[in-house]
């Protein structure tokens, strides 16, 4: 099995416009996604990320607020699957409610071996 990175983009607005109840039934998506993958055995890790958070850059020596990226580039959280390949990877990341957002996007990469 390789490793596979997440990085989910996106839905912020749509989050935003839910009552409690509605952001409580998605969270509830996302646990049962997520628990599929669990049970598969393919759930390394995942959380998602607040929102701010600070960049360093210039050698440590600049250390400025950020991320700077526009709302829809930011990512919100992560999860780290084991899959046999790139193909069963996005295949898996297919079923993340994040989907249903209109600009919701997962990004997904294979962690290199070092």
């Amino acid at each position: 099995m390789k490793k596979f990175l997440y990085l989910f983009r996106g839905g912020d607005a749509r989050m935003a416009e839910m009552s409690p109840e509605e952001v409580q039934a998605e969270m509830a998506e996302w646990g049962k996604w997520m628990q599929s993958l669990a049970e598969k055995g393919q759930l390394i890790d995942g959380l998602p990320l607040k929102a701010e958070g600070m960049q360093v850059s210039k050698g440590g020596q600049l250390v400025t607020d950020g991320p700077f990226a526009e709302g829809a580039e930011i990512v919100g959280g992560y999860l780290m699957v084991n899959a046999t390949d790139m193909n069963q990877a996005v295949e898996l990341s297919k079923g993340c409610p994040i989907l249903n957002a209109e600009d919701g996007n997962i990004e997904v990469r294979e962690i290199a071996s070092m």
